[in-house]
């Protein structure tokens, strides 16, 4: 009795709250929506415009809003975007560790703005990576990944990709490195992101102490016109342990003038204060001392890194009591079912919502359209090559799932998940699926041309679809089209 009526009072407060503060949250969304424009135009809102004051504010307000009714009144979105806003905001403030509340913040709230969830995750996948948390920063990366491929963005994924191939090289795992970073070399041609790979690439070799390959993928980046500030590093610290000091030093001015990074920064004057053999000795020292500061700073930022690191840490450990919130939420579906019945009543919006589906039904169309197209794109690009046998990997099955897999919306795993289809089955499929003609899969397949018929036929059976209709059938439970 009194449970129930601590639930209907809390349920009468938040509602009186809410309504006092609707101005503020209107407010609120306002600056989040200025922070959206200014976030697409590459500026950050409370540094090149706008008041970090504001933004503050803004997500203070939609953050006190507990989670049934953020959702309740359709903030979830906007309240996802306003920490990544104030998360990069503080991280640019040098506030890792509130930053990383605002993002944990943003995974908790549910929204399905997968683009903005990746980014998130990245955020604090980049965290961790600069405090040196390796395998916590790989864990972020990959959830950051598999979002932007819920998202459809194999840009971003790719990106994801080459960060994850980073932690295995910062933790010494090179050849894992360099296998996950084969599937970036074979399926996207965006030249900045294989230059980021082959920077990866270095760097995996640098830890496993393989240093002409470092100088090999770094002139490969200097030949393409990137200079970017870790290749100067890398190029810098190898010449430096090779005793080509001249180059080393070279390379370590040369990254003065590329970078504002402490870490950078702090390598770069440790190699001219032992390679630089033309200072004499009151150089050395000033360079010295300038080391030394930038280390007291780096050992400040650390402490911040790490503090940041472990309220991550803790929010993936703990396990909330989510017994009141079941409550609430029961109590908002009763009272929210019969206000809905009630205003539908009243206002007679059936044509609106009407409408509404039909906009969603045609959403939905697009979005199939626009997926049915990849994956025909992706089928192209692979029966064309020369050699596909060898790019799907074809003789080592788990590997050639993998490829499908990430070419094809997990149809393999879909395929596999289903427990009814054998290996040799699953490899049929994936040919139909390429849409090979009968002699060209029973070569690949080493089986009779005349029986390929029945083959597919059985296969077929299996998924009770027609034998003629298969290749349809795969497609749909490629992209999650209904199959009709």
């Amino acid at each position: 009795m009194f449970y129930r009526l601590n639930i209907w009072l809390a349920v009468l407060s938040v509602t009186a709250m809410l309504s006092a503060c609707s101005p503020s949250i209107r407010e609120a969304q306002d600056v989040v929506a200025q922070a959206d424009s200014l976030w697409h135009a590459g500026q950050m809102y409370g540094v090149d415009a706008g008041d970090s004051a504001t933004l503050a504010q803004a997500y203070e307000t939609l953050n006190v809003i507990p989670f049934p009714f953020r959702e309740g009144l359709g903030l979830g979105s906007s309240y996802a975007h306003a920490c990544y806003h104030y998360g990069k905001l503080l991280r640019a403030k040098d506030n890792p560790e509130e930053a990383m509340q605002a993002f944990i913040n943003a995974t908790h709230s549910r929204t399905r703005d997968y683009h903005i969830l990746g980014r998130i995750y990245n955020n604090m996948g980049d965290i961790c990576h600069r405090a040196e948390a390796y395998t916590l920063s790989y864990d972020m990366f990959e959830r950051s990944a598999n979002v932007f491929m819920r998202d459809y963005d194999t840009l971003s994924y790719f990106y994801c990709l080459n960060d994850m191939a980073l932690e295995l090289a910062e933790q010494g795992k090179k050849d894992d490195a360099v296998a996950l970073l084969s599937n970036i070399d074979f399926f996207t041609q965006d030249e900045y992101v294989l230059a980021k790979s082959l920077e990866t690439k270095a760097i995996a070799c640098k830890k496993v102490e393989q240093y002409d390959s470092v100088l090999y993928y770094t002139s490969l980046l200097f030949n393409k016109g990137y200079r970017y500030s870790n290749v100067l590093l890398l190029r810098a610290q190898v010449y430096s342990y090779l005793g080509k000091k001249d180059s080393a030093v070279y390379y370590a001015n040369m990254l003065l003038d590329h970078t504002t990074e402490l870490y950078e920064y702090c390598n770069a004057l440790y190699i001219l204060t032992n390679d630089d053999e033309t200072k004499n000795t009151d150089g050395v020292k000033e360079v010295a001392a300038q080391r030394a500061d930038t280390q007291k700073l780096i050992e400040i930022h650390k402490g911040k890194l790490s503090q940041a690191v472990q309220l991550l840490e803790l929010d993936i450990n703990r396990r909330p009591n989510l017994a009141w919130l079941y409550a609430v939420m029961g109590t908002l579906v009763i009272v929210g079912t019969c206000l809905f019945i009630y205003v539908n009543h009243k206002r007679k919006n059936h044509l609106l919502l009407s409408q509404k589906i039909d906009d969603l039904k045609n959403k939905d169309a697009a979005n199939y359209a626009n997926r049915r197209a990849q994956v025909e794109a992706n089928c192209d690009l692979i029966v064309n090559s020369s050699t596909m046998k060898t790019d799907l990997n074809w003789k080592d099955f788990e590997s050639l799932c993998k490829i499908i897999d990430v070419n094809f919306c997990m149809l393999a795993e879909k395929l596999r998940q289903k427990q009814i289809l054998s290996e040799q089955e699953i490899r049929l499929c994936i040919l139909v699926l390429l849409d090979l003609n009968r002699n060209q899969t029973a070569e690949i397949l080493r089986y009779a041309p005349n029986g390929i018929g029945k083959f597919k036929y059985r296969v077929a059976q299996k998924l009770h679809v027609e034998g003629k209709n298969l290749r349809k059938y795969l497609i749909c439970l490629a992209i999650d089209e209904p199959y009709k």
